[in-house]
């Protein structure tokens, strides 16, 4: 062999071992590329769909107590205290009645006089009926006085008869004014007893309206319950700014009408409320049953059942502004017949849900959305593949998912985001899996 040719043959030799390098190079940095991306392999296990959230016990109806809407301002004399127990009817807000009792006195006082005011009005009308009455017998009288003297008019002169005819004349004149005369001053005394009993029927009303004020100044309770008091609007003077704390309302505070004092609980009867994801939503209906841990004694757990489930998110988490994940709104109501408990205090509920047996599980994080559909990055070699699943059940760690064989390793990160290699991936179909579709 010529040494051309020897030396044509060790360059093809070494040229096809720094290929096989080269390719060796490319496979160890891509595995280096991956092996930092956490992955986990599908599983079979059974599913728990139970819920887990917090919430806030409630009563299931409360009583507002206001301040009744009288004139001027009143003042607390006697308030039952916050957290003490009262039954229906019982007292719990009391206002100063010296005010009141005043105005009944005045507007009782009025009343009498106005009374007395059309007593004299009507015997008056009385008197002057009388002497109308006197008066036009007497008018009456003068004209049939006057026709008897003008029946003499043929045995008399002419200047005499003309007298009497003038007579007669005047005396049916004034016969005709007294009787207008009369017909006005009792319309204008029926006009004036009215206008009197008008102004004695205010006066009535607005004894009444005290009397009624009066009787507004006890507030009771209007169920069995617990009391708890509002705070006092009336203390800040009409300034308000952040964080501004208001004392609670207590005996001798000045309140204005229409204020809410106090508010009646009835814990004969608790509910839970208390919010939910959106994922969670879809597992939870009307009537399912839940189990609650109040915080205030952990060791004691309560049955009960899901009353309502909003149909409409909101954002955020009791009171909190800034959360960005949509919640739901859910009121759970307990079977307790009364709980040792007062409003307020916070509790974790379990909504228990049923058990998928045998289902193919994810953890949460291994799944992906891509063009509107859920995907997984399945391990192919040194890379990952896009595979297109369906998702059959979720719960708060794990995920029931159809497409993908049992064992196939899944990225729980992006790879594209993490420096991974991604292939292009395949639509979700029927998977055997263990002899079954």
């Amino acid at each position: 062999m010529s040494l051309l040719l020897r030396r044509l043959l060790f360059t093809a030799a070494a040229l096809l071992v720094l290929g096989a390098g080269a390719v060796a190079a490319l496979q160890v940095l891509g595995k280096k590329e991956t092996r930092d991306i956490p992955t986990a392999r599908a599983q079979r296990g059974n599913l728990d769909l139970t819920v887990y959230t917090r919430g806030e016990l409630r009563p299931l109806r409360s009583g507002m107590l206001v301040a009744p809407p009288v004139r001027g301002q009143l003042q607390i004399t006697y308030l039952v205290k916050t957290g003490e127990r009262v039954k229906e009817g019982d007292l719990v807000v009391e206002f100063d009645p010296s005010e009141q009792e005043y105005n009944i006195e005045q507007a009782r006082s009025e009343l009498l006089q106005a009374e007395q005011e059309i007593t004299k009005s009507k015997a008056d009308t009385a008197v002057q009926v009388a002497q109308d009455e006197v008066a036009l017998l007497q008018a009456q009288f003068e004209v049939r006085r006057w026709e008897l003297e003008v029946s003499r008019n043929e045995l008399l002169s002419v200047i005499e008869g003309k007298k009497n005819d003038l007579a007669l004349e005047e005396a049916k004149r004034k016969l005709a004014q007294l009787e207008g005369d009369i017909k006005s001053r009792r319309v204008t005394a029926q006009a004036s007893v009215a206008v009197l009993e008008q102004k004695r029927n205010r006066q009535r009303i607005q004894l009444e309206r005290a009397e009624t004020d009066l009787k507004t100044l006890k507030v009771t309770a209007p169920f069995d319950g617990v009391v708890s008091l509002k705070d006092n609007m009336d203390a800040s003077g009409g300034m308000f700014y952040t964080g501004m704390v208001l004392p609670e309302y207590r005996q001798g505070d000045l309140v204005s009408p229409g204020r809410t004092i106090a508010e009646v609980l009835d814990i004969s009867q608790m509910e839970v409320q208390a919010k939910v994801s959106e994922i969670d939503r879809s597992r939870i209906q009307a009537g399912q049953a839940v189990k609650v841990e109040v915080d205030a004694r952990p060791l004691q757990k309560f049955n009960g059942k899901v009353k309502a489930v909003a149909g409409q998110a909101v954002r955020g988490w009791f009171g909190d502004s800034g959360g960005a994940e949509r919640k739901f709104d859910v009121t759970f109501v307990l079977d307790a017949a009364e709980l040792p408990m007062r409003p307020g205090v916070t509790c974790n509920v379990q909504i228990l849900g049923e058990e998928v047996k045998n289902a193919l599980l994810l953890p949460r994080q291994a799944i992906f959305e891509k063009d509107g559909k859920p995907v997984v990055y399945v391990r192919r070699g040194p890379s990952f593949e896009a595979q297109e699943i369906k998702v059959l059940h979720r719960s708060e760690s794990r995920v029931a998912v159809d497409g993908i064989p049992e064992g196939t390793e899944v990225s729980l990160a992006d790879p594209s985001k993490a420096g991974g290699a991604v292939k292009p991936g395949k639509a979700a179909g029927p998977v055997l899996t263990g002899g079954k579709t």
